[in-house]
């Protein structure tokens, strides 16, 4: 099929603690995206703010926006005042006055959040700059002449009256005229609706709330290809359906209440595919698997043949297992939301047509993928280096956390190495402290060692440092713990 004319649906599915929105194309997930409550920042919220107090030693001053604590503005921060025109804080504002304020920084431990007087509202494709004149362009657009054109594209689509000023983001690259005003219009009509609230608000008040993930997924993710978007929460259908009607008139038809029985996420697999994809290990249809380990540095792919390959067509089979392994792959690099450096080591081919048609499978595959990503060829050890760029933390660092017994390492001592090292304890106080006897204390698995086929050695430790050493079988440690008690 032609990639423009695969459908893709999204289902939001939403919990009072939680939502979780699944991309699906041609009834596979693509990307998942999850938003918890707790973890909602307020950076880009707008408030109406009033003074409280003006710290002319610290050039600042402390702002009551309604949260818990008030919060923080530097005369860095108060428009126009960027380059520091060496003006003070208690010249350009005062107690008791009211101001328009944007949050910079969630407060964090015991600091206030931080504002700044210079609104920028976002969009899809261009961030408004209300207060500003000029048009800038995204530091990403690295072509000269593409960043002028897209400039003057701009500068014809505004209204005659505009006064804000407006960045254009590394999206608007390759977007339509259509899409672009769609843009605008949003933006401006946001700002109006702020400014209105702001003129009938008394401060301390919240005048915007930066989008929820369910209204990101409007105005970021839904495109041309987006045939319909599944809620499954009433009051939550209502509320994105009114937010579409004012701001994304098309993609209101799309939006969709999904009242079924069984819950969303399970009715089309997608927690199956949550689950897969927190495993090392991916089958491929072919028999063959990926292994798929995040480190620090970089992500790397393994590409295995599974079953004995008989070797008659033995090219063959690594060949399609190639193939298929690159369209598995750029599914769980956007499944995943894996970021940075990305290694992948395909299973080794010996025709150039073989790894030229693979790379080219690949490229097609992540084309799909809205995130920026550049592929290099193989390298003289046949592996395929890419990157592909950090937007959001990955699915594991969301859903997951180190491993408390491994540490992370993914792997843990054998029973019989701690046996080792605790024989070796035992040795290091016995010499140090004198004691009757000595009690270990450590997992189940490492005391029946002792008591088996270390039984010997135990014995004869015993023997060598003339104290009796007694087992104890603790079923809360976990494998490598273990303490020697002195009696």
């Amino acid at each position: 099929m032609d990639g423009q004319s695969m459908s893709e649906e999204f289902l939001i599915n939403i919990t009072p603690q939680e939502t979780r929105v699944a991309l699906m194309l041609q009834g596979a997930v693509q990307e998942l995206h999850i938003e918890r409550a707790g973890g909602r920042g307020i950076v880009g919220n707008i408030y109406l703010g009033r003074v409280v107090r003006v710290l002319p030693g610290m050039q600042s001053a402390f702002i009551e926006v309604g949260l818990e604590r008030t919060a923080f503005l530097h005369v860095a921060d108060i428009f126009g005042e960027k380059n520091g025109n060496g003006r003070p804080i208690e010249r350009l504002i005062n107690e008791g006055e009211t101001l328009m304020v944007q949050v910079l920084k969630d407060p964090i431990g015991g600091k206030g959040a931080r504002l700044s007087t210079q609104i920028s509202l976002a969009g899809r494709l261009l961030v408004y700059l209300p207060q500003e004149k000029h048009i800038g362009i995204s530091q990403k657009i690295e072509d000269e002449s593409g960043r002028e054109r897209l400039r003057e594209r701009i500068q014809q689509l505004l209204p005659a009256d505009e006064a804000g000023g407006f960045i254009v983001r590394t999206m608007a690259e390759n977007a339509t005229d259509a899409e672009l005003a769609a843009d605008i219009a949003y933006l401006r009509r946001l700002w109006q609706e702020i400014r209105h609230r702001a003129q009938n608000a008394t401060a301390p008040a919240l005048l915007h709330h930066d989008l929820t993930l369910a209204q990101r997924v409007l105005r970021d993710l839904a495109g041309p290809e987006t045939t319909r978007i599944l809620v499954d929460s009433r009051e939550n259908f209502h509320k994105l359906h009114a937010f579409a009607e004012e701001f994304m008139p098309q993609l209101a038809p799309l939006l969709a209440h999904y009242t079924g029985e069984r819950p969303l996420f399970d009715l089309y697999g997608v927690e199956d595919e949550i689950q897969k994809a927190l495993a090392r290990r991916v089958d491929l249809k072919s028999g063959g698997y990926l292994i798929i380990d995040q480190t620090e540095a970089l992500t790397t792919i393994d590409v295995n043949t599974g079953a004995f390959v008989g070797a008659r067509n033995f090219d063959d089979t690594i060949f399609k297992t190639n193939l298929e392994a690159a369209q598995t792959i750029a599914r769980q690099l956007r499944l995943r939301n894996l970021g940075g450096i990305i290694i992948v080591d395909f299973i080794d081919m010996e025709s150039a047509e073989h790894r030229a048609a693979v790379l080219a499978e690949l490229n097609k595959a992540l084309a799909r993928d809205h995130t920026r990503i550049t592929v290099n060829g193989f390298t003289q050890l046949g592996l395929v280096e890419m990157t592909r760029k950090r937007t959001r933390e990955s699915l594991a660092q969301i859903l997951c956390e180190p491993c408390p017994t491994c540490g992370g390492r993914g792997v843990v001592k054998t029973a019989q190495t701690v046996a080792y090292e605790i024989l070796r304890e035992l040795l290091r106080e016995a010499r140090q402290f004198d004691a009757r006897e000595m009690r270990v204390l450590a997992a189940p698995a490492v005391i029946d060692l002792f008591l088996d086929e270390e039984s010997q050695a135990l014995a004869m430790l015993s023997d060598f440092i003339g104290r009796t050493v007694s087992l104890h079988a603790e079923p809360s440690y976990t494998q490598e713990q273990y303490d020697i008690v002195l009696i």
